[in-house]
């Protein structure tokens, strides 16, 4: 096999043909391998595969030709020395966190979280006894009041979900480095197009690629991405012996949404601000929530750390649940799901659904109301959008 020579591409071109490897058949398209595992010239061959001396897959738990790609692809853009391909983003960000601590560690991290992450915090690994706390993400003061001596993660996504806060992420690094512990980064929001943690001090990045990577709602995937020491020493035993690894047909499918990634969440971007802007003065709309308006309460942060707005625009609906409700029925081109990042436009009502597992005091300390919807924009016309927006805003009222 032979692999694409790296090049300086720009993102664009980097997402088409970033970490291609091709067999002697010289297919234009990414090869598909599935197999669960690969044969050996001879038994001494096998040994010093085991034994890492020779080159080559073992099995596909392990590392997989295809994954590979995906991996290599997903490194070329975000800047990273190695990455893990999870089955979901969920694999991801568990085996991030799990894989780095053990009993007696402390963890601290931004309450706002996706319910699931925060349930991994707040609930699962206390289970194995690692200390959590939770802190205002927005607040350097409470990061830097929660370390302890035993503090070796922290944690946190920007823009949060589903009310779109940005933390600083550079700042955050700088509190982590000085107390000894690694931040590790959900950028799911941001994509790696227009936000890239790494390059801000982040030490690991997790994605969902089952969102805007894949951008279709095709396929669940995960990864994980960092430099190769903390891969090897951290992530590589846990990742083998786990078992979350992405499935091949599943990573051939998110190399396909890598080329289009730069093209849907360019124009999803652009209309999720026409959209932003035409809500702001809606008699019907009590608060919009959107990284690129100059409004947004850390609109300072968002200018040195981000390259773009974001998909994603979030909402409160004068009336409370009841309203919003209304208005969620009475859409019909967006469609109501849990997911983001599709080239439909979703909606979805958090308190309910995403984030329905927390206390409501915890649900409003986030800004999480009866009203608040989380508004994922798609690859629809912008002024059909608005259109059915506005209909619904209307009859909902």
């Amino acid at each position: 096999m032979t692999t694409e020579k790296k090049r300086n591409w720009k993102p664009a071109t980097a997402l088409v043909h970033g970490g291609t490897t091709r067999s002697a058949f010289g297919e234009t398209s990414e090869a598909l391998y599935l197999t669960q595992g690969f044969v050996y010239d001879s038994a001494e061959a096998a040994e010093a595969r085991f034994k890492g001396e020779e080159p080559g897959f073992i099995y596909s738990r392990y590392a997989n030709p295809t994954v590979d790609m995906f991996e290599k692809r997903m490194c070329e853009l975000e800047g990273a020395e190695d990455a893990r391909a999870t089955a979901s983003g969920m694999a991801a960000v568990s085996a991030a966190l799990l894989c780095s601590v053990k009993a007696g560690d402390h963890v601290v991290a931004a309450r706002a979280l996706f319910g699931s992450c925060r349930w991994v915090v707040e609930k699962l690994m206390p289970q194995y006894g690692v200390e959590t706390t939770l802190v205002d993400g927005r607040n350097l003061a409470e990061w830097e009041q929660a370390i302890r001596p035993n503090t070796k993660l922290f944690f946190l996504e920007s823009p949060t979900n589903p009310t779109l806060e940005v933390v600083d992420i550079a700042a955050v690094a700088k509190l982590a480095n000085q107390a000894g512990a690694r931040l590790v980064v959900d950028n799911v929001f941001a994509t790696p197009l227009q936000q890239k943690p790494l390059e801000l001090g982040a030490h690991v990045v997790v994605y969902s690629a089952t969102k805007h990577i894949d951008g279709q709602g095709r396929c669940l995937g995960g990864i994980i991405l960092s430099d190769k020491k903390w891969i090897d020493e951290n992530l590589h035993d846990y990742f083998r012996h786990t078992g979350p690894s992405l499935s091949p047909f599943n990573a051939w499918t998110l190399l396909k949404g890598l080329e289009t990634l730069p093209l849907r969440v360019k124009q999803q971007t652009e209309t999720a601000a026409r959209i932003a802007g035409h809500l702001a003065c809606h008699p019907a709309i009590e608060r919009v929530i959107y990284p690129g308006r100059n409004d947004h309460p850390q609109a300072a942060i968002i200018a040195r750390q981000m390259t773009g707005g974001s998909t994603l625009v979030c909402f409160d609906v004068k009336g409370g649940k009841q309203q919003a409700f209304s208005f969620l029925n009475a859409l019909d081109i967006v469609k109501i799901s849990n997911n983001l990042g599709d080239a439909k436009s979703l909606v979805t009502h958090p308190a309910t659904t995403t984030h329905k597992n927390l206390a409501e005091d915890a649900r409003l300390d986030l800004g999480i109301l009866g009203g608040t919807v989380r508004l994922s924009v798609g690859l629809e016309d912008a002024d059909d959008l608005i259109e059915d927006i506005d209909r619904a805003l209307g009859k909902a009222a």
